[in-house]
């Protein structure tokens, strides 16, 4: 076979042009798809992430800047005594050499370390992350030149979402460069971006690559919402930005997971929409003003959507209102499924919190609220959310041994639960506040799906799909009631032994 035939061989199979066709129009159609094929994909990397970064990047270096910070151990010679196992030889023999230092004096040991930040005001606001700073003594900010400038100070910090804005003296010779926030909300999972930052103090550090997903919570805070990316973010980027291809921080990046300490891949940033509320609130205040509604919520499971005639899980089910909140003043009620707050949908429990974080103090918003199988829409005056305040809670996590059971003269049995008056005996055994009014939850069979929801002796029963019961009768009779409506579950609101309430659907059995 002559070289032609083996390269129109080849192009035939990469472009699955049939090879029974006559020789020069297999060599035309080959080379026409191999043509439409690079362009196409010129085309869809040009789009994507452009022939070269440089450009944008040529623009950014000058706002980003390396965190250098110190902080001065107290203690013996700054040496902190080795953890010994109690007993040992070692602890008297160490005991008494840090002993005989600590009489000598000592300055103290220092420790440096460096993270990433951004300018994002001429004035010199700089942006990190509050990890980056915490417990530092000293705090310089270091331009990818080489030059120095001492933090004049904290302007404010706020754990909850790891932000932390530093104010600096800018240099009459050297204006500094900001960089602007684009909106985070317009990204798409795949949309190209750039990080730059200062990964194990190697400075001015340019990665790329995509956003991998949005809305993720990693269970470090009440409002997790962070966009997670596949560009390269290594130990020493924490406070640095992310940016678009239009050269907008649309994220600042924050976390990685990573079981070796290096990047593979999988890092994480506060998106610019919630990043650049915090910041304003921390430059205007010095500290962030939270909304706060007043309310325990708890998941929306499938099995509880579906005692509440809801098609899907979704939104946000009150467990309980805490007294003179803005939610009890605005007639919300246990047993509410909050679905929708100042017009944004509450898509999940953890949704909530995030939305009523944002929202301005004071500010009268609609919430819509699934009540008896009905919408309503009330009105609440958020007020602010402090310190003492809890911002949600995920009700019937608690799970404690069960108590003896109560005596009482009448037994009565329904979905693996042995259930009774609740009288005064009852209350002194399972130590039951007196203004908890319902039915005890005496017994359960460890084999139930009740058990395994974790119904516990002790509970009290409030109610039986959001109507309450004053018996053992009500009980039953509620629950053969929704079994007859055609539902796979009963939903209960029960009190636990420490007052906490919470909702649990427990599903049918066979037998029942």
């Amino acid at each position: 076979m002559s070289d032609g035939d083996k390269s129109l061989q080849r192009a035939s199979q990469h472009c699955a042009i049939s090879v029974t066709a006559p020789r020069r129009q297999r060599w035309r159609l080959a080379l026409a798809s191999l043509v439409a094929s690079t362009a196409l994909l010129s085309a869809d990397a040009a789009h994507a992430c452009r022939d070269t970064l440089a450009p944008i990047v040529e623009g950014l270096m000058g706002s980003v800047v390396n965190i250098a910070t110190s902080q001065t151990l107290k203690g013996p010679s700054g040496i902190p005594l080795p953890d010994v196992p109690k007993g040992s030889p070692f602890e008297e023999f160490f005991r008494e050499f840090f002993d005989e230092r600590q009489d000598k004096p000592s300055a103290g040991r220092k420790v440096n370390s460096l993270g990433s930040g951004f300018v994002i005001d001429e004035s010199g606001l700089v942006v990190t992350n509050n990890h980056v700073i915490k417990e530092a003594d000293e705090i310089q900010v270091v331009f990818t030149d080489g030059s120095k400038i001492k933090v004049d100070k904290v302007l404010g910090r706020d754990p909850k979402t790891d932000m932390a804005l530093l104010k600096i003296t800018p240099r009459e010779d050297k204006p500094l460069t900001a960089v602007r926030f684009g909106d985070s909300a317009e990204m798409r999972v795949g949309d190209c971006v750039i990080a730059i930052g200062n990964p194990f103090g190697l400075g001015g550090t340019v990665t790329s690559g995509i956003i991998s997903a949005k809305k993720r919570d990693i269970n470090s805070g009440p409002y997790d919402e962070f966009i997670q990316t596949d560009a390269s973010i290594n130990k020493g980027n924490s406070g640095g930005p992310l940016f678009n291809l239009d050269g907008e921080v649309i994220g600042v990046n924050t976390a990685i997971i990573s079981p070796t300490g290096g990047s593979i891949g999988i890092g994480f940033a506060v998106p610019s929409n919630t990043a650049s509320n915090i910041l304003n609130q921390l430059r205007d205040f010095g500290e962030t003003r939270r909304g706060w509604l007043g309310v325990r919520i708890q998941s929306v499971s499938e099995e509880i959507a579906e005692s509440l005639g809801l098609r899907r899980s979704r939104g946000a089910l009150v467990a309980d209102v805490t007294k003179d909140s803005p939610a009890e003043k605005a007639g919300l009620k246990a047993g509410d499924v909050i679905l929708s707050f100042d017009g944004r949908d509450v898509e999940n429990m953890r949704g909530l919190p995030r939305i009523v974080a944002r929202t301005p103090i004071g500010k009268d918003v609609p919430v819509i609220v699934l009540r008896d199988g009905e919408r309503e829409t009330l009105t609440v005056r958020t007020a602010r959310l402090t310190e003492s305040r809890t911002v949600s809670a995920n009700a019937g996590d608690d799970a404690e041994e069960s108590m003896p059971e109560t005596a009482a003269p009448q037994r009565t049995e329904v979905l693996g639960l042995v259930v009774r008056t609740l009288d005064e005996a009852a209350r002194r055994t399972f130590g039951i506040a007196d203004d908890v009014d319902g039915v005890l939850v005496a017994e359960v069979d460890t084999e139930s799906v009740a058990a395994r929801k974790g119904i516990q002796a002790g509970d009290v029963i409030l109610e039986v799909t959001q109507k309450e019961v004053n018996g053992p009768a009500d009980v039953v009779r509620r629950i053969e009631d929704v079994r007859k409506s055609g539902r796979k579950s009963a939903l209960l609101l029960l009190a636990g032994r420490k007052g906490e309430l919470r909702f649990i659907a427990v599903p049918f059995g066979p037998g029942e």
